[in-house]
């Protein structure tokens, strides 16, 4: 398990690493679907629903609320 953690770990690291050059339309998007997914997920799996479905749903609506976001 603590090699998976590293793992995970690492390629958060590298992630947030990459947003740096990014604009705040872009950042916003990714920021949304992150949020909405997480948010979806977690809705979902509350109501009795499938959880990759509410994430999927939820991706779709918070990225594009974080694309009208951060282009404000």
């Amino acid at each position: 398990m603590n090699i998976f953690r590293s793992f995970v770990i690492g390629i958060a690291m590298v992630s947030f690493a990459g947003c740096t050059n990014m604009s705040s339309k872009q950042q916003g998007t990714l920021s949304g679907a992150a949020i909405g997914a997480a948010a979806g997920a977690g809705i979902a799996a509350i109501a009795g629903g499938s959880g990759w479905t509410g994430a999927a749903i939820g991706a779709a609506a918070g990225g594009i609320a974080g694309h009208i976001y951060g282009g404000q």
